[in-house]
């Protein structure tokens, strides 16, 4: 019986990939940052 690395926590998620949702954090805190900066 084999063990997992590692346990998400979850496994609801609204992207079918680990890589997608990583990509997808990625570009929303790029836009928060986009955001912040055009603000101050």
């Amino acid at each position: 019986m084999e063990e997992k690395q590692f346990d998400r926590g979850t496994s609801l998620s609204i992207f079918v990939s680990d890589r997608r949702e990583d990509l997808g954090a990625l570009v929303a805190a790029l836009a928060i940052a986009i955001g912040i900066v055009l603000l101050i």
